[in-house]
């Protein structure tokens, strides 16, 4: 799994975890829906100041968004090729 992969399976795991819609992690994280679709999809490139304020967002440590076990595990409960 490379690494923008994920950090989208992270960054989805995590908003599902605190049951919060993209829509309304975007709202709250300041970001656009689509640029939150986008890094959860694993099209798009964050830059270090967008992980910080996504990890900020989710009260975790932005290492969380790079945790390849749960990102694996996650992407596997989903049916989702890693």
């Amino acid at each position: 799994m490379d690494v923008y992969a994920r950090i989208g399976w992270n960054l989805k795991r995590l908003r599902k975890e605190r049951g919060i819609t993209q829509e309304d992690f975007a709202t709250d994280s300041g970001f656009d829906r689509g640029y939150i679709s986008g890094v959860e999809r694993g099209v798009r490139n964050p830059s270090v100041k967008a992980l910080a304020r996504i990890a900020d967002a989710l009260k975790v440590d932005v290492a969380e968004l790079f945790d390849a076990a749960n990102a694996a595990e996650f992407a596997r409960g989903h049916h989702t090729q890693v």
